[in-house]
């Protein structure tokens, strides 16, 4: 039997290491996909460090780019050899109310790619037809990998935002830089928050088309009618609604964030919002690829080996990564 080789994770704060295991065979409304590319996602360094639900041990990774090579019974739409994007979104129940009322995303009984159900740090791996994508073809693998978490979450983010002309983006990483550049070409002023004296990342988000760029500690030098927030890092929050305008939002885009600090009233007065972002849909997939196609996005990107994966989390968990982190298996 064809065997199959991937980074697992045993338990929580136990790096990935190296497995080789029989290639799994796709199950009714499945396939079977081989992988070209992963993204590495700050989500997976939640999923290291046991700060977000998962099914150990696991294969992280829910960023993959890969060719389908096998299909399950019932699988329709899709046909061997064709190339698929396989998101966080691995499953949902289709029976509890929010299915039933198109909010998929807050399914009682969901899968998560990489943290309940096998995911991407792999040669191979099986994913529901039904939340699997088609991609646009003028994005590589390396580039394409990325956008099916960092592109596919910022852009609900986005949407959440409302119409926000101006728009402040607090953690300018894998996310931020994507959603920079469909903001400004959808006419918006961007105003990008990195760590305190990060000056290479700052002019990094200027090279994207951003307004202004400076520390998180910095305040804008004007009013912003919405936040994003993609750094999980709770004390932003009371920063981000200093910022904002009165009926501003205040968008937490991270599955996981550090506590958030008590802060007065008065910053939250006015009919400020605070709202999070849970998962996503696969209309958010669908709407976001259409955009994603005409938007002149550029994706920077870092590549590493398969084995090389602890390295690279460890890399965005320093903020050593410009871009995105793609993990490219043995022979990718």
């Amino acid at each position: 039997m064809d065997k199959m080789t991937a980074m697992q994770i045993d338990g929580p704060g136990k790096a990935p290491h190296r497995i080789e295991r029989p290639v799994p065979q796709p199950g009714p409304g499945e396939v079977l996909v081989k992988i070209a590319a992963c993204g590495v996602c700050r989500t997976d360094l939640h999923v290291l460090d046991g700060e977000v639900a998962a099914h150990y041990p696991v294969i992280p990774g829910h960023e993959i780019v890969g060719r389908i090579v096998a299909l399950g019974e019932g699988v329709s739409g899709f046909s061997v050899g064709e190339r698929v994007g396989i998101p966080w979104l691995g499953h949902s129940c289709g029976t509890c109310r929010y299915c039933r009322e198109g909010q998929e995303n807050l399914c009682d009984r969901p899968q998560f790619t990489g943290a309940t159900r096998d995911g991407g740090y792999a040669t191979h791996v099986t994913a529901d037809a039904h939340f699997c994508f088609a991609l646009p073809e003028r994005f590589s693998d390396v580039e394409a990998a990325p956008l099916l978490c960092a592109g596919l979450i910022g852009w609900r983010a986005l949407r959440l935002a409302g119409d926000a002309p101006v728009l402040g983006l607090y953690g300018f990483g894998a996310a931020a830089h994507i959603l920079a550049q469909i903001a400004v070409w959808q006419g918006r002023r961007v105003h990008a928050f990195t760590r305190d004296g990060d000056r290479e990342g700052q002019a990094f988000a200027l090279s994207l088309g951003c307004t202004w760029a400076g520390g998180s500690s910095d305040p804008p030098p004007e009013e912003l009618d919405a936040a994003l927030i993609f750094a999980p890092v709770g004390g932003l929050v009371p920063l981000a609604l200093r910022a904002v305008r009165k009926g501003g939002r205040v968008v937490c885009a991270g599955i996981h964030m550090s506590d958030i600090p008590s802060f007065p009233y008065v910053d939250l007065w006015g009919e400020r919002h605070v709202l999070s972002v849970a998962n996503l849909t696969r209309e958010d997939g669908t709407s976001f690829f259409e955009v994603a196609q005409r938007a002149d996005l550029r994706i920077a990107t870092q590549t590493f080996p398969l084995d090389q994966a602890a390295a690279a989390l460890e890399a965005l968990r320093a903020g050593e990564v410009q871009g995105a982190a793609v993990l490219l298996p043995t022979g990718g």
